[in-house]
């Protein structure tokens, strides 16, 4: 059963639940590509892309984080009291003394729930990847306590012109 808590060796490791969000506003490649001045296909060719999101003046990589957790969480009946490792995958800061993970904490505030072990993994793409290998070893170590871990994949990329 997904939420309950116990202290025995893990049989197996996985993804329990999943949950995405992307901006809602998105930049055409091929228009893109005629704007940079790159050669057409650069970017729908290359990159095979068609679009690319585009966050607002109202979004930044803590929104975002912020709604994901609370879509995921409400969605697939889980509750934050579960959740005992929390790992944030990102390139992307806005605070550079306060990471993501203090962000996301506020959702647990509500539960109870301040005894959240992990960190921010910053590492452009691999930090994602990172994050899920650190959640996982937790799992598998003498410090898990039978809840759940959960990771945050997230970034706001900045690209230079061209």
């Amino acid at each position: 059963m997904v939420g309950s808590i116990n202290n025995t060796a893990p049989a197996n490791v996985g993804i329990l639940a999943l949950e995405f969000y992307h901006p809602a506003k998105f930049v055409d490649q091929t228009e893109l590509e005629q704007f940079d001045g790159v050669s057409a296909g650069k970017y729908t060719i290359g990159l095979g892309q068609t679009q690319m999101g585009v966050c607002d003046d109202r979004e930044d990589i803590n929104s975002i984080s912020l709604t994901v957790v609370k879509n995921l969480v409400e969605k697939h009946g889980l509750s934050f009291k579960d959740i005992g490792h929390l790992e944030v995958g990102t390139e992307s800061i806005i605070d550079k003394s306060k990471s993501v993970k203090t962000v996301l904490m506020s959702l647990f505030e509500e539960s109870g729930n301040h005894d959240v072990e992990g960190i921010d993994t910053k590492n452009a793409c691999y930090g994602g990847t990172a994050s899920v290998f650190n959640a996982i070893n937790w799992i598998e170590s003498s410090s898990w306590d039978g809840r759940l871990a959960l990771v945050v994949a997230a970034d706001i990329a900045s690209y230079a012109e061209g």
